[in-house]
């Protein structure tokens, strides 16, 4: 999947949609049905607080939940915080590596301006070596 993905772009604007509505202040849940509803008006798959499962060693290991997952690609985490901190960024690189999946949109309604950032999570060429690129929307 590309950086600039036309899932990505719409969900992106989705989350604009939501943000430029409800604006700032309220809980994340508020955020994550709100942006639920503009999926379903956009006929775009996904899934809400979807179940991952952790494995270590071909072990279940743990479990956690996604707020969003749209088309099986993309996991979107949602965030009402004043800033996103490390703790968010490492919560985003640990649902991409426990799905294999390749692109996490992290998205913070917290502050007057939603914040999005676009990590994108590839395979590199040695054992299983992985590569990250970061973008910040604004």
């Amino acid at each position: 999947m590309t950086v600039n993905d036309p899932l990505t772009e719409q969900i992106i604007g989705c989350c604009y949609r939501v943000a430029n509505e409800l604006g700032y202040g309220f809980l994340e849940k508020v955020y994550e049905n709100a942006l639920a509803h503009e999926f379903r008006k956009a006929r775009v798959a996904f899934e809400q607080q979807k179940g991952i499962e952790v494995f270590y060693d071909g072990v279940n290991v743990g479990n956690f939940v996604a707020d969003l997952v749209v088309e099986n690609r993309v996991i979107v985490e949602l965030k009402a915080a004043q800033a996103i901190d490390d703790a968010h960024v490492a919560q985003c690189l640990h649902y991409l590596k426990a799905t294999g999946l390749e692109v996490c949109l992290l998205v913070n309604f917290g502050k007057n301006k939603v914040e999005v950032r676009r990590f994108v999570l590839s395979q590199g060429g040695r054992r299983g070596e992985m590569e990250l690129d970061v973008k910040d929307i604004l």
